[in-house]
């Protein structure tokens, strides 16, 4: 509906006024949203002053719009906490965790505790730092969090206390900021009286982007910087509330005109994306919700056919049903990569994953492993880390243990001497000055030592060359341990490419912790080869996208609505939520499909002829239904290049009873 639209022309409309646009705060939940909407900024401003581009080409942003404060908030908060820290006793020594290395540190603490060795199961790290997460970001006591969204751990909640307290101890002598930090330091900051008076002072308008997708914790803070709430403009849809495991809560949006009296509130329904009957089914689905803001979208194009709602007899009809429409609508010339198959969970896809495979159909799947979590190249970003900061425990030991004969004890002992000394540079020159491990050639280690005392030095040389050495070097170490050296390598060229055009090896990290790329793929500029590729995405992933045409894949209960998050009734509001996303994806063509029957695998065995009957989601009552098509996924005219049904019949049973009555 044009949401980014209207912020990007709000804040030009402010500039074009004459707001100083250094005192305008834009926050974002992605960097490339936020440079996005500068660059919309600029075009409007631009275009307002007269100043078109006479090329096709992009200009440069101007000097108004280099002044915004724009980014999202974790990156505001890190900038901010290098200006202010000193308020809060930080020092310019510190280095921003990753969500990995928060795990890992985690567990070290879980383990230095003898927490793995109780008798009954301990929450596992992940769960633990999860759990510690949305405590932080939810405003919620322990207790009280556990007993709703873990209740399993409910018995627990003493030891998770303990380790929580260790884990914040362990960060504030090693320097670190985990993601929570960075936002727990600016709530702190605003509370200061002098710090919080200048950081306030900074702005004059805070804008917000999908500000339903906000936690209490940045709820607050947007408080803080605004107390009385002017200048506070933000944008969102409450339908589109799906990251309440993030600690995102849909009330910040609803309650947004009761928190800030006087607040005027714009309803944005045309809808420029999808079909007429795609956004009456949209409307329909989400009429269900039990509490929302009241609207009906409308859209502004004409035409369209209805969404279907497709009956499949198991998960395999259903890949063979999805995979023909994909083929019959790329001859129709809807390209691969104007195509999306959306679903709930990653594991849903994998059937359909090897049908592809088989039919040599390339794809692309958005919501597994990220390129900065490949473990190589945590390797190399943590040689770095531990240059910038020696006493990043994670860091150094995942560099010292790729180096023969060190291992964890003798690593600790070995940060200890790192953690102390006047110069960065003298630490790792401590080093150096020790004998080469056993198993260790000397050579090597000694090279290790320079790298790191001259990284940590003030003729460090530019960062493309340090990643470079670090590269060299980290080639030596693994060659034993990895597989695949040559694909990795080349993961590591990407990355002295990007560091390439950072200024300093600060905002490089920054960079790559709070905005992490996904694959080497984002990392490589522009595509330069026309490749054709399929998406493949969960429901969460696919958020602000759009597709031409969209297949929402098993659309049955305990899938969608996830039989894990049907415990509350505002659970069960949050995944119909999810599914209007889903369905608000399509432009043109909209699949719903439904397998009737799911077949056991259970661990270890082979197939199974035992199955399930499945129910259609709750979400497709027959009142919304009436908005789709609904249709077996065999029967049905053949659309264009598509082969008749193969289901149509070539006889009949009177013909195949006579044929068994003439033997006998």
């Amino acid at each position: 509906t044009g949401k980014t639209t209207t912020l990007a022309h709000r804040v030009a409309w402010q500039i074009a006024e004459g707001q100083n646009p250094g005192r305008v705060l834009l926050l974002t939940f992605s960097r490339r949203a936020a440079a996005e909407m500068i660059r919309r900024v600029d075009a409007l401003l631009r275009r307002l002053t007269g100043q078109a581009a006479a090329t096709g080409e992009a200009p440069a942003p101007s000097a108004l719009t280099r002044k915004l404060w724009g980014g999202t908030f974790h990156a505001v908060a890190a900038r901010l906490l290098r200006l202010h820290g000193r308020a809060l006793g930080l020092g310019e020594e510190f280095t921003i965790v990753d969500r990995a290395d928060a795990e890992d540190l985690m567990n070290a603490e879980r383990t230095a505790l003898g927490l793995h060795r109780k008798e009954r199961r301990f929450p596992a790290k992940a769960t633990c730092l999860a759990i510690y997460s949305r405590c932080v970001n939810a405003r919620q006591p322990l207790e009280a969090l556990v007993e709703r969204a873990y209740p399993w751990c409910s018995s627990d909640t003493k030891d998770l206390r303990r380790l929580f307290g260790a884990y914040v101890e362990r960060k504030n002598e090693q320097g670190l900021l985990d993601y929570d930090d960075l936002l727990v330091f600016w709530h702190a900051l605003l509370a200061e009286e002098q710090a919080g008076a200048a950081v306030r002072e900074r702005f004059d308008c805070v804008l917000v982007d999908e500000y339903q997708d906000t936690n209490a914790l940045q709820a607050e803070i947007i408080a803080g910087l605004r107390p009385d709430g002017t200048g506070v403009t933000v944008v969102g849809d409450d339908a589109q509330a799906i990251y309440g495991f993030r600690a995102a809560t849909v009330r910040n949006i609803l309650d947004f005109p009761a928190r800030w009296p006087g607040a005027k509130v714009v309803t944005l329904v045309q809808s420029y994306r999808s079909t007429p009957p795609i956004v009456e089914a949209a409307n329909r689905v989400i009429a269900l919700a039990s509490e929302r803001h009241d609207k009906v979208l409308r859209s502004r194009r004409a035409g369209g056919v209805a969404p279907a709602l497709v009956t499949c007899r198991d998960e395999e009809e259903q890949t063979a049903f999805v995979v023909e429409r994909i083929l019959a609508h790329r001859e129709e010339g809807v390209a691969l990569r104007r195509q999306a198959v959306l679903f709930r969970a990653a594991h849903h896809s994998a059937e359909l994953e090897l049908e592809l495979g088989r039919r040599n159909i390339p794809f692309h799947k958005y919501g597994g492993l990220k390129f900065v979590e490949a473990a190589h190249v945590k390797d190399l970003v943590s040689f770095l880390r531990l240059a910038d900061n020696p006493r990043d425990v994670p860091a150094g030991l995942r560099v010292l243990l790729l180096v023969p004969g060190i291992g964890p004890a003798r690593a600790r002992r070995l940060l200890e001497v790192a953690a102390v000394g006047a110069a960065a540079s003298d630490r790792f020159s401590a080093w150096a000055r020790q004998a080469a491990p056993a198993g260790c050639d000397p050579d090597l280690w000694r090279s290790l030592c320079e790298l790191l005392a001259a990284m940590a030095g003030r003729d460090a040389g530019d960062l493309p060359s340090q990643v470079r050495r670090v590269r060299n070097l980290w080639e030596r170490l693994a060659t034993p341990r990895y597989d695949h050296l040559a694909a990795r390598l080349r993961d590591l060229d990407q990355l002295e490419q990007i560091a390439a055009r950072h200024p300093e090896r600060r905002a490089f990290l920054e960079e790559l912790a709070l905005d992490p790329p996904a694959s080497t793929q984002e990392l490589a500029g522009p595509p330069t080869l026309d490749d054709d590729y399929l998406i493949l995405s969960t429901i969460h992933s696919a958020k602000g996208l759009e597709w031409d045409g969209v297949y929402v894949i098993h659309a049955a209960d305990g899938n969608i609505p996830s039989d894990l998050a049907t415990g509350r009734p505002q659970e069960i509001d949050e995944e119909l939520r999810l599914f209007y996303v889903a369905l608000t994806r399509a432009r043109d063509h909209l699949y719903v499909t439904f397998p009737q029957r799911y077949y056991h695998h259970p661990v270890g065995a082979g197939a199974s002829d035992a199955h399930s009957y499945a129910q259609l989601t709750r979400f497709l009552p027959p009142p919304v239904r009436a908005a789709f098509a609904e249709r077996p996924a065999c029967d049905g005219p053949p659309a264009q290049g598509e082969p008749a049904a193969a289901c149509a019949p070539s006889t009949s049973p009177a013909a195949i009873r006579s044929r068994l009555l003439a033997t006998f």
